[in-house]
């Protein structure tokens, strides 16, 4: 006979102790995805107020700070290094145009490739959200330490290269936060 299911979604055996359900993995609080989603989440957290306050999103930021360490660069490098997929992008890369943030052209070389820049516009409120966003950043350094914070980012560099070099089955697209 199968146990009564309680609120929490465990059955109890019919001698009243419970059951629980777990998986032959690690605890979900410690895996290393849901770890580094939850860093992630505290760093932004500091960060969204004053990017609402310049009428960004996340994903708008990524891209105007990307266009600020190049000249100019393809649609499709630009997705790369700001870890969007193409139809966000394209999304973005329109509403950013609109507000004259960006200037887009066709490539010279193939005139089937888009290439993006900064304009002078978006320059302007990336130096209007620097001082915010660097403050931000002096206090969370201020808190973490500038120490542990260098070894936090060579860190993660390092797992970043050395997971770059594992085979991956069937890897799919994949965006962060869209």
């Amino acid at each position: 006979m199968a146990g009564k299911k309680s609120p929490n979604g465990s059955r109890s055996d019919p001698a009243g102790t419970t059951e629980t359900r777990r998986a032959p993995m690690r605890e979900f609080s410690r895996s290393l995805p849901m770890s580094l989603l939850r860093a992630r989440e505290a760093v932004m957290r500091q960060f969204r107020p004053s990017l609402r306050n310049h009428g960004l999103t996340e994903q708008q930021w990524r891209i105007l700070r990307a266009l600020t360490a190049v000249d100019t660069i393809e649609v499709t490098e630009l997705a790369r290094v700001a870890f969007l997929l193409g139809p966000s992008l394209s999304r973005i890369l329109r509403d950013l145009e609109a507000r004259d943030l960006i200037e887009r052209r066709t490539a010279k070389a193939d005139l089937r490739r888009g290439e993006v820049s900064i304009s002078s516009k978006g320059l302007k409120l990336i130096e209007a959200v620097a001082p915010t966003s660097e403050a931000i950043y002096a206090e969370i350094t201020s808190r973490y330490g500038a120490r542990k914070l260098a070894e936090l980012q060579d860190m993660l560099g390092e797992l970043e290269r050395n997971l770059a070099e594992m085979e991956v089955a069937d890897e799919p697209d994949t965006e962060a936060d869209e």
